[in-house]
C-alpha cells in the first residue's frame, strides 16, 4: 500500500536552472505533484485550456498571476486557477517556496 502514501518532505528537490517539480500521482483524472521554487525562480505565465489547478502552499510565500491580477498567498492558503486561466507563480522570499500543485483532468 506505500504506492498510495508519499512523505511530502522526501520529495522536496532543488534544480538550480529552474524550479523543480515531483510527480507524486498521476492517472487520467488527475495530476499531483510538488513544486519547489528557490528564491527569485519562476514559473512563466500560462494557461491549460481544459484543466483546472491548484496550489497548496506547503512552505514559503508566493506571488501568484491569475489572469490579470497579481495575488499573494503564504503556508496553508490555496490557489486556485480555473480552465483557460492565465496563471504562474514567483518566489518572493527569502526562502524555499514549495507548492502542492493538482491538475484535473491529468494532462
Amino acid at each position: 500500500m506505500k504506492e498510495f502514501v508519499k512523505q511530502i518532505s522526501q520529495q522536496v528537490g532543488m534544480s538550480d536552472e529552474k524550479f523543480y517539480k515531483a510527480t507524486l500521482f498521476h492517472s487520467s483524472a488527475l495530476l499531483l505533484g510538488l513544486n519547489c521554487l528557490e528564491p527569485a525562480q519562476v514559473q512563466a505565465p500560462h494557461t491549460h485550456e481544459d484543466q483546472d489547478k491548484f496550489y497548496y502552499v506547503v512552505e514559503g510565500y508566493g506571488r501568484f498571476w491569475l489572469g490579470d491580477e497579481r495575488i499573494e498567498a503564504t503556508v496553508g492558503e490555496v490557489v486556485w486557477a480555473p480552465a483557460g486561466l492565465w496563471h504562474g507563480v514567483e518566489n518572493v522570499s527569502d526562502g524555499r517556496l514549495t507548492l502542492l500543485v493538482g491538475i484535473a483532468p491529468a494532462p
